[in-house]
């Protein structure tokens, strides 16, 4: 059989026990044909065989990442980025060139503002804001996506400067003076500021709402939405990315990925959620979500999943936790925010469950996590034990008794490896101080849950952190080491990128059809520009992906 493509003179990583490492590869009809030595596959080029050398190389599966927000994370990269940046002098210098080059925009809104961006425990207020901008509606995103800082013009156009009222586990600051502060807590509180946004806040509805723009988006604001959402696709591609879970979701996203999938515009399979908020009847679920995954089951755009959120984030004091915060975030013994009352979690996880859908919950605090365990185990005494796969996502802090129920229970834990303190990307000493010192033993511990026969896999959240997959992977490889306060979780090489291509696969119950380079297999491959087993950890971004096929398609090549 002639080969419509073959790569060869590759060090191929498949993830077949059956053959677990190969020189080349053979593509046709959008599957893997087969997988072997140079001279057999080599063997199979006719005259229109496109050849690829791989030139000694890492060869993998496509990579998977499997948390994303893929219409926020595509829009963002547009916006002024203020990573690294500190101190207001840094900031002006950063934010009043853009706002001077964009006079139209209604809000300059600026991405990847560190908590700590002036100076440790000094988030900023709206008056920290207006020496920036005083007369122009201004905003920031922190890193995570849970908090908004504002000024007073955007507070105002956005209709909050007095205060109002917001969902349950979101908050509206308020300042001595009796106006807002300028902090805005979960997207229940600054849900009003995005839809100041070029995109009117259509990029993050799937997040805040799970509902569908009112009124719907016009003809020209779809097409700018798709064509934002296609430059973002295409960016993942670059990565050697070939297959996404979003962890927000709406029909209108489904549409616009449908027919970016029509229009030959979909370099990456998505997985798209139904997205359950706490302040939604348990109804909604049975009413909208089959309808869903009915609609959109093909093989590059699904809806397969049910996404939750129990809490919010450390460094803003709402994640869920056992005991109160240490210090000033836990005044009042402050222990987080309950997005859902525990009650009406239950109900949605034993309904969704009882659906047949996957469930994928953001828990970061220990509390927010054993309250999410607590819930799939209700689902699975309700309903019968079955192979869900349910998802907790990020478990940033674990109570050391909660992490053998993983196992237990089938639960899959999603990780973000870049997210932690030793994960090179944000400030290593940031979180320690907003936890006490016992809960650093079942923080972060990836190690710890992978030893119990846990599955875990691995994922970015785009755009809290970047989508680029090197990165991650250093971060899971070779992270910081923080002293001995906090266990050692390093990853082997193996274990991190099986959990980023084969493991992925399996959380999507794909392992059928991708996740290994085997013959039947579904052809999405990523080619690296050097052997990845050859790198010293630290020194594995070196590395980066030179050439990505989906679906037997060339989406990428350096």
């Amino acid at each position: 059989m002639i080969a419509e493509i073959i790569v060869h003179n590759g060090a191929l990583m498949t993830f077949d026990p059956d053959q677990p490492q190969a020189q080349a590869l053979a593509i046709s009809g959008g599957l893997i044909t087969a997988v072997g030595d140079d001279a057999t596959l080599l063997a199979m080029a006719g005259t229109d065989t496109k050849l690829y050398n791989a030139r000694g190389a890492t060869v993998l599966p496509g990579i998977i990442d499997s948390h994303v927000h893929l219409f926020g994370g595509s829009v963002e990269l547009t916006l002024p980025n203020l990573y690294g940046i500190e101190g207001l002098e840094a900031m002006k210098e950063a934010i009043v060139p853009y706002a001077a080059a964009h006079p139209d925009e209604n809000l300059v809104f600026c991405v990847m503002a560190d908590y700590g961006i002036l100076g440790t425990g000094c988030t900023p207020t709206r008056h920290d804001l207006d020496l920036i901008l005083p007369d122009r509606p201004l905003a920031l995103f922190a890193p995570d996506h849970h908090t908004v800082w504002a000024n007073t013009a955007a507070l105002d156009a956005a209709g909050l400067l007095h205060g109002g009222t917001v969902d349950a586990g979101s908050q509206i600051m308020m300042g001595a003076d009796g106006l807002a502060s300028g902090e805005l807590l979960e997207p229940g509180a600054y849900g009003p500021v995005l839809a100041m946004t070029n995109h009117a806040g259509r990029e993050m509805m799937g997040l805040t709402t799970g509902k569908d723009p009112q009124p719907p988006a016009t003809p020209a604001e779809r097409e700018m939405d798709k064509d934002a959402i296609a430059r973002g696709l295409l960016h993942c591609a670059a990565q050697g990315i070939t297959g996404l879970h979003l962890m927000d979701g709406n029909l209108y996203q489904l549409e616009l990925l449908s027919e970016l999938e029509t229009e030959g515009r979909l370099p990456c399979r998505c997985n798209v959620p139904f997205h359950m908020k706490g302040t939604d009847p348990i109804s909604r679920i049975a009413a909208e979500a089959p309808q869903m995954r009915a609609a959109f089951n093909g093989n590059k755009v699904r809806c397969t999943h049910v996404k939750m959120f129990i809490d919010g984030v450390i460094e803003s004091g709402t994640a869920l936790m056992l005991q109160p915060y240490p210090g000033t975030l836990g005044a009042g013994g402050n222990t987080g925010d309950e997005v859902f009352t525990q009650e009406h979690f239950v109900a949605a996880c034993i309904e969704a469950d009882r659906l047949g859908f996957q469930i994928a919950v953001h828990a970061i605090g220990d509390a927010g996590v054993r309250r999410t365990i607590d819930a799939y185990e209700a689902a699975q005494n309700a309903n019968g034990k079955r192979d869900s796969r349910h998802r907790i996502e990020h478990l940033e802090v674990m109570h050391l008794d909660d992490i053998p129920r993983l196992a237990a229970l089938g639960i899959v834990a999603s990780i973000q490896p870049g997210h932690a303190p030793s994960g090179h990307i944000f400030p290593p000493a940031d979180v320690g101080q907003y936890l006490h010192d016992a809960q650093t033993k079942g923080a972060y511990a990836w190690q710890t849950i992978r030893d119990t026969g846990a599955k875990v896999i691995f994922s970015t959240d785009w755009p809290v952190i970047p989508v680029d997959v090197m990165p991650n992977i250093k971060a899971a490889i070779a992270p910081l080491d923080l002293g001995e306060a906090w266990p050692d979780q390093t990853q082997t090489l193996h274990d991190t990128l099986a959990s980023y291509t084969r493991d992925n696969a399996w959380a999507e119950f794909a392992e059928d059809r991708k996740g290994q380079l085997k013959a039947g297999m579904m052809a999405d491959v990523a080619v690296m520009s050097a052997d990845l087993s050859t790198l010293a950890p630290d020194d594995i971004t070196r590395a980066h992906a030179i050439l990505t096929i989906c679906d037997g398609v060339v989406t990428f090549q350096a």
